[in-house]
Formats: structure tokens, sequence, C-alpha cells
């Protein structure tokens, strides 16, 4: 229902929320919570651990519960949304729910739910998901619909590009591990001026203005 509270979250937050204005032509849509007025977690190409991008806007006392209280490994929301594409309504996931987790979140208001997931874009690709709650009744078929529409289109939005290559890739790790580029041009067996086009063509493809920008978005991607 809501994954556990990591350090950067604000950051990462912070990034949805730029690109949810670039993607709405600056102004900020309110769907989510409009819909969702209990609240909702995102959570955007989700790696090993951490996703690339998440907002948080559920309850405070009940992130605050579910986090102390380790929920998140019995949850059988979190359960569903790793394990299957689409969306369903929490009352409808057929999931054993040991520590009573849904029980609890209506005391928070949390009664009624959604849960959407975005199935990884290619092979190598990262999942994306939301679950989203209300108080008062259950989400009706087009407000699911909706949802999923803009979830959707916030996962291709943010999804790693997949145009570098793999010199260029591996020049920025060698980067990222410390090497200088005269360390990288002779372990490759390359010019420096080989390695830094490698390198500014890494930056242009990930938007990013420095090496150190590039390192820290494609470590953030999963790409390096």
């Amino acid at each position: 229902m809501v994954a556990q509270l990591r350090g950067g979250t604000q950051r990462s937050s912070l990034a949805l929320e730029q690109k949810d204005r670039q993607m709405d032509g600056g102004a900020r849509r309110t769907d989510f919570a409009a819909l969702a007025s209990a609240g909702y977690y995102i959570a955007l190409h989700v790696g090993y651990a951490f996703p690339l991008s998440e907002r948080n806007a559920l309850p405070e006392l009940w992130v605050e519960r579910y986090t102390q209280r380790g929920f998140m490994l019995y949850d059988p929301v979190m359960r569903w949304l790793y394990e299957n594409k689409g969306a369903v309504r929490w009352s409808a996931i057929a999931l054993p729910d040991p520590r009573g987790i849904l029980q609890q979140a209506a005391r928070f208001g949390l009664r009624y739910g959604a849960a959407i997931a975005c199935a990884p874009m290619g092979t190598e690709g990262q999942r994306s998901f939301g679950s989203f709650a209300r108080a008062d009744r259950e989400f009706d078929d087009e407000e699911i619909r909706i949802l999923e529409s803009r979830l959707r289109r916030m996962h291709e939005a943010t999804a790693p590009p997949t145009n570098l290559t793999r010199a260029e890739l591996e020049a920025l790790s060698m980067v990222k591990d410390g090497l200088l580029l005269k360390e990288i041009a002779n372990t490759l067996g390359v010019s420096e001026g080989a390695i830094k086009q490698r390198l500014k063509n890494a930056k242009t493809k990930l938007g990013a203005k420095t090496s150190s920008h590039a390192i820290s978005v494609a470590v953030g991607y999963g790409l390096i």
C-alpha cells in the first residue's frame, strides 16, 4: 500500500512533481488527489530496491505506523502490485493479509482502494505502480480508467533512454569508479578525445549538463 520511507524521497518526489508540470503545460493537475481523496502512493520505475521517483500522499500517521511495523513485507496490495499488471480494487485482491493491514488502514480513512501496475517496458524495464484510496466508497470503473491512464502517461514519460551505446555507458561507469580520462583511454585502447565524445553523447542523451549529473541520472535509471 505504501513503500518504506527512505532518505532522498523528498528529492525524487520533487523530480516527479516537475515532470508533472512539464507534462501538463506548467499547470499542476489534481486528478489523483481529486479521485483518491483519502490519499495515494505512486512509485515510478521501481528498481531492485527503490523507485526512480515516488510520491507519498497518504496520511502521515498511517505512513508512520506502516513503516515502523514493517507492513510492506506482508501487504497484499504491494504483493499484487509487484506480481501483476493492470488495475484491481483492493476488495478484489485474493491474497492473504496475515497482519490485517487492510483492516488497520481502514481506521486511518483508507477504507476503499485501487491498485494499478504498469508492466516494465522492454525485457529489462522497471515497473511503475500506484495505490489509491477513498474513505467513502469504491472507485467506479471510469475513475479507475482515469487513474490508470494518467499513471501510464507518467510511466512512459519517465522511461529511461534506450539509445545510449555500450561504449557510452562504459565510459560513464568508469568515471563513476573514479578513473581519470587518461586512465579510461589507456584501458580501452582509444584516445582521450574519443572518451570525451562518448561522455558528451551520454550527457546529451540523459539530459545532463555535467558528467556527474549524467552519472547520477544513469545510476537512477539502473543503466550503470
